[in-house]
């Protein structure tokens, strides 16, 4: 028999607020993490705006000087992940540290990193290049810092699957709980890339908005729409077996049920025209959650507000759940928090968690000027009650690599 999985803790660290409280009101509220970059000169880029954090002190929860070993994504990383572990209540000293695993991915990982390291290798020469450059660069570390930090000795491994990897480093955590290789993982994505080279790599690829008004850049679902958003960040899960959390008297906040994770085979950053990937994808996360369509009330979609995702994402949606489509909401809270590219899935599977925990249904704002190609339900511009008991959350990333969550109401 399965293990039940549950989460018992989250952590945050966005544009729109630090910890599950500041981020889950900020949501309700409907309110826009967007603004103009300050980080660096933007006046010569064709996007100008970002959901970029402005007053991160990675000081409040890492020590100073292991702080300036970390590239930004790692601190995010921990930061979100200490917050997490104090909402889980975890006692430290007496969890088997061996069950306890870390999966936590980033799409890019160190890039602000390996510019700054560039130029100093240009500027003054290989001499000058910093010892720590490589541990603060490579993706891996965030999960690697974690394990150290809490002496979780357990199954340990980094995802990088583009906008994916924050669903697929939680689905596969949720996988080594459910086999039994694991009681308890640290899980979810972190990313840092609102950085002037990989700024500029978006903008040449004309993926990410030029509209300067960060209230109407990032519309998902709306016929204006010109691009994604950049933002930035780190949501952390704890995820634990049911039997696990419950013996030690833990909140849950949601199950996970579900995971399904494919490819599209088919392009770099396209999706495939008929969303093939993607329908196996979502039919392989209500097959594993054991559901039918007709049980699912929420979609937080990948939603990235570009002009071949957001109809591509509707066909989707339509193929998998025929009539029950149009009965069912579909929001995107990118709308909201940007795109975190490797840490969107994890950002939204939490928010996801706390749409069915607090019964209430995130809006895509920014939201109007309707498009044919996307009419289902959008949740346009004010979040609303509703009593759902199964949500899904969708990533799709360049490579064609898909990854569905399924989570459920815990009763």
């Amino acid at each position: 028999m399965k293990r039940r999985v549950v989460i018992t803790g989250a952590g945050v660290v966005s544009s729109l607020g630090f910890g599950v409280d500041q981020l889950w009101n900020a949501i309700k509220e409907g309110k826009c993490g967007i603004s103009t970059v300050e980080r660096f000169d933007v006046s010569n880029y064709p996007t100008k705006i970002a959901a970029e954090i402005k007053n991160f002190d990675p000081t409040q929860f890492i020590d100073k000087k292991e702080a300036k070993r970390m590239d930004r994504y790692t601190q995010y990383a921990l930061a979100a992940t200490k917050m997490a572990v104090e909402m889980s209540k975890i006692d430290l000293e007496a969890i088997d540290k061996d069950r306890a695993g870390v999966i936590v991915g980033s799409g890019i990982g160190g890039i602000e990193t390996f510019e700054d390291q560039c130029n100093t290798l240009f500027e003054k020469g290989p001499g000058r290049v910093s010892p720590f450059f490589i541990p603060m660069m490579i993706a891996n570390m965030a999960s690697g810092r974690i394990a150290i930090e809490y002496g979780f000795s357990g199954f340990n491994e980094c995802v990088v699957t583009a906008c994916a990897t924050g669903n697929n480093a939680i689905g596969d955590a949720f996988k080594v709980i459910q086999r039994g290789d694991a009681d308890l993982m640290v899980t979810g994505g972190a990313e840092a890339s609102i950085t002037p080279v990989s700024f500029a790599g978006f903008c040449s690829q004309k993926a990410m908005s030029t509209n300067e008004d960060p209230s109407k850049a990032c519309r998902p679902f709306d016929a204006e729409r010109d691009g994604f958003v950049m933002g930035e960040g780190a949501a952390v899960l704890i995820i634990e077996d049911l039997e696990h959390a419950l013996k030690r008297g833990a909140n849950i906040i949601a199950e996970i049920v579900g995971y399904g994770c494919t490819c599209d085979a088919y392009h770099i950053t396209a999706p495939h025209p008929e969303g093939l990937g993607g329908i196996k994808c979502m039919n392989m996360a209500l097959k594993d959650a054991g559901i039918n369509p007709e049980d699912v009330g929420y979609i937080n979609a990948h939603g990235t507000s570009t002009p071949l995702n957001d109809p591509g994402e509707t066909r989707i949606v339509k193929a998998v759940f025929g009539d029950h489509a149009k009965k069912l909401a579909m929001s995107s809270t990118k709308s909201m928090t940007g795109h975190l590219l490797g840490a969107a899935g994890a950002i939204e599977a939490l928010i996801t968690a706390m749409a069915l925990k607090e019964g209430f249904l995130p809006a895509t704002i920014n939201y109007n000027t309707p498009d044919p190609e996307c009419d289902l339900d959008c949740v346009p511009n004010e979040g609303r009650k509703a009593d759902i008991k199964y949500a899904l959350s969708n990533s799709l990333g360049f490579g064609g690599h898909n990854a569905t969550l399924a989570l459920k109401k815990y009763e």
